[in-house]
């Protein structure tokens, strides 16, 4: 149930990039939950999610000595569902469904910051340990994510550069 849970259904099992395919996995999940729930349930889900993945991932490291293992992913499941929920909730058109489109401009910010971790995401991952590091640089990952998301999507919106924004 462990691996289950950290490698967020064994996507980040994937021999190549398994972060990239756990941020994809997580990022269809996220946007199939915003199909049937508000913005507002993902983000619970995502606080829950947090605060169980740190101590998960506490016992797991030291049950294998080991940190930041590639093969765990929930944290970017945590950074790109916060990313979805803050581009969703300052979006200019508050209360429409999150569509395709912002869900894949959620994806490549977040995995932009989590790879680049540019500013305080790297002083982040390399200066805390166990559970709280390994989340924490994905939160701050998934917030500046969230943030341009939001502004490359408001831009998008105000330019009409796509005409339907729930696709």
């Amino acid at each position: 149930m462990q691996k289950l849970f950290l490698t967020f259904f064994y996507s980040g099992l994937c021999p190549k990039a398994p972060g990239t395919a756990g941020t994809i996995t997580a990022a269809a999940a996220g946007w199939a939950i915003l199909q049937i729930m508000p913005v507002s349930t993902l983000f619970l889900l995502t606080a829950f999610v947090s605060v169980i993945a740190v101590s998960v991932i506490n016992r797991y490291e030291i049950s294998t000595n080991t940190h930041d293992n590639s093969q765990i992913v929930i944290d970017e499941v945590v950074g790109v569902w916060l990313a979805m929920c803050i581009a969703a909730n300052f979006s200019a058109d508050i209360g429409a469904q999150v569509g395709a489109v912002q869900v894949l401009i959620c994806v490549v910010f977040f995995r932009f910051f989590d790879i680049a971790k540019p500013s305080i995401i790297g002083r982040i991952d390399r200066n805390v340990e166990g559970g709280l590091g390994v989340i924490g640089d994905d939160i701050i990952a998934g917030i500046f994510a969230g943030i341009v998301a939001a502004g490359v999507w408001n831009l998008i919106k105000h330019f009409e550069i796509v005409q339907n924004y729930n696709f």
